[in-house]
């Protein structure tokens, strides 16, 4: 298990994180996030993964696009997304391993 930030590590990038975590913070981009953990996906694969109206996931994916989180290539009349920035990513497996599953059933079990 890697190590955490020092305080005064944190400091100096807590405004960049702060950014991040804001980023993240809506459910819809969330989701649509975690999606792109399995990989590129398209606009459609997102709704239906979501269950996100279309207009909703477009503006929050072009959000994420214009912080840098994700990037979107055109293929024809389609729009696929990818995840483009490893922070997200790192958040996004510890945001897994604290509200997973496994999480859930090692806390009904106390």
């Amino acid at each position: 298990m890697p190590r955490p930030a020092s305080l005064s590590a944190l400091q100096r990038r807590a405004e960049e994180v702060a950014l991040l975590l804001k980023s993240l913070s809506h459910p819809v981009r969330l989701l649509a996030v975690c999606e792109l953990m399995k990989g590129e996906r398209s606009v459609g694969a997102l709704e239906a993964a979501t269950g996100a109206p279309q207009p909703t996931l477009s503006r929050d994916l072009a959000r994420l696009r214009r912080e840098g989180i994700v990037k979107a290539r055109r293929q024809s009349k389609s729009v696929y997304y990818r995840l483009s920035d490893a922070r997200a990513a790192r958040m996004i497996d510890a945001l897994c391993v604290a509200f997973g599953p496994e999480t859930r059933k090692k806390r009904s079990a106390r």
